[in-house]
């Protein structure tokens, strides 16, 4: 089976409610769709968002990287030879990652069809179900508490708290957060790189003597800062959680060693895709380091291709796959099932997207 055509188009999708960090704020998913197809008319599908304040990849470098590079480089491959089209994917341009990770999942999509299996299972196939946590954006103290206690009585039994904007007083949002809630709610705070790393001690340390029960904290510190994540990861008891400095296996294997994380959050739009996301999953286990597997604010395409991953191996034990609930309109057909704080697995081939608004 030959790769006979590379299609791309664009998809709009507005949010139920603005999604805020303190990176950026976003009213809509504005994303790329990617489409290939193979001589016998089999055709698999991909999504990668414009992320540029992490990736750096706008709409047009997605668009232009899939057409001038990405495309010469895979048609006419062999649709067995996986590892000679992932090994020219990773090669025909540096960085990119996030066209890159579309044409993978599409790629994957394609191979897990040809063979008649839900990509879950030929990744792994651990689990054919995944618990996600929901994000609260960081607004003012009153909307956030009444935002985690709606997603509280929509199901969510884990809340990410973003933050990162106000430094300590951050510590005022996460404890009137656990007074609404109560217990026997899981937090998790995500500082998108707000704090600098002696804030980060600060905070955390005084979220701990006020026994907020945080699971885990996520990037702290800005993502070039290794140093700084292994001074916060040394001097508290939570759990730090590497996000934006791990774009690649490479990345994950200076962080566990030098005890700079204590977790790493694998997403797709970071690693390039599947392919390389597994070098991550493989890492980690001989490690011993547990992964969490998150997205982008992207929709239902591309954060089902995380879930696959996420059901498939074992070293991923948290999910932050809440892309498609943001979301006011799923305009995908087929796929996993989204029930609030579950995402239960599709039994058909590949990713299970069978249309989307582009290619109908």
């Amino acid at each position: 089976m030959i790769i006979k055509n590379i299609e791309v188009g664009e998809i709009f999708i507005p949010l139920a409610r603005p999604f805020k960090t303190a990176l950026r704020t976003v009213n809509n998913v504005e994303d790329i769709i990617i489409k290939v197809e193979t001589e016998t008319g089999l055709t698999g599908f991909g999504e990668a968002p414009p992320t540029a304040v992490i990736t750096g990849d706008t709409k047009g470098s997605i668009i232009t990287a899939v057409k001038d590079f990405i495309t010469p480089a895979l048609m006419g491959m062999e649709l067995d030879n996986l590892d000679g089209i992932f090994r020219k994917l990773n090669s025909c341009m540096v960085k990119n990652t996030s066209a890159k990770a579309a044409v993978d999942m599409a790629i994957y999509d394609l191979y897990a069809k040809q063979h008649n299996t839900p990509l879950y299972k030929m990744l792994g196939g651990n689990t054919n179900q995944v618990e996600t946590d929901l994000t609260i954006s960081v607004n003012s103290i009153p909307e956030m508490v009444a935002d985690s206690l709606d997603a509280v009585k929509g199901g969510y039994r884990i809340l990410k708290i973003k933050v990162g904007k106000e430094g300590i007083k951050d510590l005022e949002r996460i404890t009137e957060i656990r007074k609404a809630i109560g217990p026997d709610i899981k937090i998790r705070v995500d500082a998108n790189q707000g704090w600098t790393a002696k804030q980060s001690v600060q905070i955390i340390r005084a979220m701990e003597d006020k026994g907020l029960d945080i699971e885990l904290v996520e990037q702290p510190v800005p993502a070039h800062d290794f140093k700084g994540m292994q001074f916060v990861t040394s001097q508290v008891a939570t759990p730090i959680l590497a996000d934006e400095s791990v774009f690649s296996a490479e990345d994950a294997i200076t962080l566990i060693q030098n005890g700079a994380a204590d977790l790493i959050n694998i997403k797709l739009m970071k690693t390039g895709g599947i392919y390389n996301a597994l070098k991550i999953c493989d890492i980690a286990e001989i490690y011993g380091v547990e992964c969490m597997i998150g997205c982008m604010l992207e929709g239902k395409l591309s954060v089902s291709a995380a879930a696959h991953l996420a059901a498939a191996k074992g070293i991923i034990t948290r999910a932050d796959l809440d892309g498609p609930s943001l979301c006011k309109t799923d305009p995908f057909t087929g796929g996993p099932v989204y029930a609030e704080n579950m995402i239960y697995m599709n039994e058909t081939p590949g990713i299970g997207i069978e249309k989307t608004p582009c290619f109908l």
